[in-house]
């Protein structure tokens, strides 16, 4: 699984005019969902977002988390994440999971989240949304958790 992060001010996603997600201060997490990806996937990559560390302490190094500070975490699902770029000027969908799939692991993966975190907003997976955000910094990090290989 990927999640596209970044840490915003604030940020917001919308459908057919309607706001479905707003925050504040927090992280904005775009996830896509990749073939052979699980619940475990989703577990961890909730925990590493949950987690990360983006924001400035008091000496301005980047050493806490969206835990530590309280913000809000608004995940919108992605599937265009998962494109295989490599080659070519069109991109090859073959990596992302199965509609269905992603759906059920992009809200296996905000269920995590909702278990770690008291504010969590969503978009709706396989909408037509349009995203809007002030992204502070910019500071925007690419976090990818893969199946484990056993």
């Amino acid at each position: 699984m990927i999640a596209l992060v970044q840490r915003v001010s604030e940020a917001r996603v919308a459908a057919a005019g309607a706001t479905l997600g707003e925050i504040g201060r927090g992280v904005l997490a775009l996830v896509g969902v990749e073939r052979g990806d699980g619940e475990t996937e989703a577990a961890r990559l909730a925990r590493r977002v949950i987690g990360y560390r983006v924001f400035a302490d008091a000496a301005g190094k980047m050493n806490l988390s969206l835990a530590d500070v309280g913000g809000g975490l608004l995940a919108v699902p992605q599937f265009t994440l998962a494109a295989d770029t490599h080659k070519g000027a069109r991109p090859s969908f073959s990596c992302a999971a199965p509609p269905a799939e992603g759906e059920q692991l992009f809200r296996l993966f905000v269920e995590n989240a909702r278990r770690l975190h008291h504010t969590v907003q969503t978009g709706i997976f396989g909408a037509d949304m349009k995203v809007s955000l002030v992204n502070d910094g910019p500071v925007t990090f690419w976090l990818q958790v893969r199946p484990s290989r056993v």
